[in-house]
């Protein structure tokens, strides 16, 4: 009989670096999901960008650069509408004011973590990138088995991520501190929902196992 885990190193020919919604719109204190009245509140707001700008941003610089150097695919996903008014959307986007248009500076990935030339870039419009994209197909493509999954937000689009990962076969490892949300007990308490669906590493153990693995 099988002895299946998921607990299980990464192998880095087979394996994949996931930024997500890493972007202007979610990561710049300019960006559009902080303009007007519905968004975080001025608390949530000191929180999310303590931790993106001290702790989550730094800490996927690393990831970044440690996959990079070990020829780890990295790829990010973003929303972005496909067209300039927005109406391909999910209906959930569309309820939820969630509006990015194409091409727009919103859409960009954030600087810090600039995708390099040959990088793929997936935008979407739902808040699991498995529903509005073809990166199942992308990454089977790649020959990926295993993801390595960070960005924001940890208890919304991240864990949507990690799910629909897990249910299509993909072995998955979370990164919480290359992660933030919007309080520290929304991240914990995202931690431990999503513990039952990932292996779960801080950045530094994570580069210490890249680093074996070389």
């Amino acid at each position: 009989m099988a002895n299946y885990s998921r607990e299980i190193p990464v192998v880095r020919e087979q394996t994949a670096l996931l930024f997500i919604d890493v972007q202007n719109y979610t990561a710049d204190r300019n960006g559009g999901e902080f303009k007007g009245s519905g968004g975080p509140s001025e608390a949530e707001r000191a929180y999310y960008f303590d931790r993106m700008e001290n702790l989550a941003l730094p800490n996927m610089q690393r990831l970044q650069a440690a996959c990079r150097a070990g020829g780890v695919e990295v790829l990010y996903t973003l929303i972005e509408n496909l067209t300039a008014d927005g109406r391909d959307r999910s209906l959930d986007y569309k309820i939820s004011g969630i509006d990015v248009p194409k091409g727009s500076w919103d859409a960009k990935v954030a600087e810090a973590i600039a995708p390099g030339p040959d990088e793929i870039v997936l935008p979407k419009t739902s808040s699991s990138v498995f529903i509005s994209t073809n990166i199942d197909y992308v990454l089977r493509n790649l020959g990926v088995k295993q993801l390595i999954l960070c960005g924001v937000v940890s208890d919304q689009c991240v864990e949507s991520a990690v799910r629909d990962a897990c249910d299509l076969g993909y072995l998955v490892t979370l990164v919480p501190d290359a992660c933030a949300t919007f309080t520290e007990e929304r991240q914990q308490a995202s931690v431990k929902a999503i513990a039952g669906y990932c292996r779960q590493r801080t950045t530094d153990e994570l580069l210490a196992e890249l680093r074996a693995e070389a």
